[in-house]
């Protein structure tokens, strides 16, 4: 009989006392409770496969746009007219989760959510999404342009199950709410990953650099910023 059973049948689950089972909270737990494991160190031993973990009842969340981030050059624009250039852009949107920030490419926690979410909606999770392509970035004399860009992302809320041979901090199981955030596909809830180029006024230290400047083709130059 699965822990799950169990817990549905009340008069059943005489077995599972409160030496079986442990559940750690969102929250920070008492110093004085010192059985008590943190929830980073259940994910620890998920990841680790030290503790046999389960990631129990996805639950998607609506698609929404996340924040956009420069993902180009910056183009400056020292010259008298308006100035026209080809930038490419490359960017690696990540996962992260609630418990233990990012969640690491090929790690053992990936494999779990991806496994547990492919089973419960037939849909191929991400746990990273790289694009890269090239834009026309076009810069007013004394502005700064670059590329910035907006990924669609969905959140992911479960229960993470984790099950020991021999007891752990008291007990054969422990449970960790969590929520994780990965890029979605586009068209997800019908929202799209957005491209789009930004522009502002020079700075002063970024002006008295382009004074500096000597030839008509040191006018218009790409930094890394």
């Amino acid at each position: 009989m699965t822990v799950n059973r169990m817990l549905r049948h009340g008069g059943r689950a005489v077995a599972l006392t409160a030496v079986a089972l442990g559940t750690v909270a969102a929250t920070a737990l008492p110093a004085a409770a010192e059985e008590q494991p943190t929830r980073e160190q259940i994910l620890a031993d998920c990841a680790s496969g030290e503790g046999q973990c389960t990631f129990n009842e996805p639950q998607l969340g609506e698609a929404f746009l996340g924040e956009a981030r420069q993902v180009s050059d910056l183009l400056y624009n020292c010259s008298s007219s308006p100035a026209s250039q080809s930038l490419s852009w490359a960017d690696t949107v990540g996962s992260s989760h609630s418990v233990g920030g990012s969640i690491t490419v090929g790690g053992g926690i990936e494999g779990i959510i991806s496994a547990s979410v492919t089973a419960t909606y037939n849909y191929t999770w991400q746990s990273s999404h790289t694009e890269t392509s090239t834009a026309t970035v076009t810069v007013a004399p004394g502005e700064v342009g670059w590329i910035s860009r907006a990924q669609v992302m969905q959140r992911i809320t479960g229960t993470w199950q984790t099950h020991y041979e021999d007891r752990k901090w008291g007990h054969y199981y422990w449970f960790v709410p969590d929520v994780v955030t990965s890029p979605a596909p586009n068209g997800t809830d019908g929202k799209r990953s957005a491209v789009m180029v930004k522009s502002r006024k020079m700075t002063s230290e970024e002006k008295r650099a382009c004074a500096a400047s000597g030839s008509a083709e040191d006018k218009v130059f790409t930094r890394a910023g």
